[in-house]
């Protein structure tokens, strides 16, 4: 079975004359600290935040007392996915706020989100990826989020993605969307890539990274793990 899964990156490179900083971060650093010529062996020092590039967070990063990096297990980093498509309306509107009513139309079309799922909006923004317009983004509107805590959509485990900086969208100084994101153990991901290969439904997405003590996430390799070519008699997705 698993042979016949896909996998996709869903993250950006992460090059220091081409990344989008947060603002109020470190900037990114990448410094030769041995050569082959000089050493045997190459290698680079890393100097950045724990939210640098593409990088999902812990639900400590906006919750006292919430698990932080080394508190969660497999499981919370390997969810089932959807991907909300709200292109259009971003691009006119780069404050636009994702309404519960562009995802029941997403249901209409594509079924039920499944409970505990992280809910990922397209919103262009990985285009803008390391240019000054990256910045200003759109994000979720409170109410719909505070709709797929209640109906279990998110549940305990789920989480938001989003291709922008944050499930926020950049005019809320308060972070309003993500103090409900990370209530439970549920994760964000952000700064995604490539959300042209990663289906509506029906995939998972699949979160490395490294875990810091008490960290408040990670910059991360994540992919999506997608189901089997049409056709295929093998199971659709993966179990945890």
């Amino acid at each position: 079975m698993l042979d016949r899964l896909r996998l996709v990156s869903l993250s950006h490179v992460n090059d220091p004359g081409r990344i989008s900083v947060f603002p109020g971060d470190p900037p990114f650093e990448l410094e030769p600290v041995a050569t082959l010529d000089e050493d045997g062996f190459y290698l680079q020092a890393v100097r950045g935040a724990e939210h640098t590039g593409t990088h999902w967070g812990a639900p400590g990063h906006f919750t006292a007392g919430g698990r932080l990096a080394d508190d969660l297990e497999p499981a919370d980093l390997f969810r089932p996915a959807v991907r909300v498509d709200v292109r259009a309306a971003c691009a006119a509107d780069p404050d636009y706020a994702v309404t519960v009513a562009d995802l029941r139309a997403w249901e209409e079309r594509h079924g039920r989100i499944p409970d505990e799922s992280v809910v990922i909006i397209w919103t262009g923004w990985e285009e803008r990826f390391g240019t000054a317009g990256f910045g200003r983004h759109p994000g979720f509107a409170p109410e719909t989020v505070r709709w797929l805590v209640e109906t279990g959509r998110l549940g305990e485990r789920g989480g938001t993605g989003t291709d922008a900086f944050s499930p926020d969208v950049s005019t809320d100084a308060d972070f309003t969307v993500s103090k409900l994101v990370y209530q439970r153990r549920r994760i964000s991901l952000e700064v995604l890539a490539h959300l042209t290969d990663l289906p509506a439904t029906g995939a998972w997405v699949l979160c490395g990274g490294q875990i810091n003590r008490a960290g408040s996430g990670s910059t991360a390799l994540i992919y999506g793990v997608l189901p089997p070519p049409p056709g295929c008699t093998t199971p659709s997705t993966v179990s945890v």
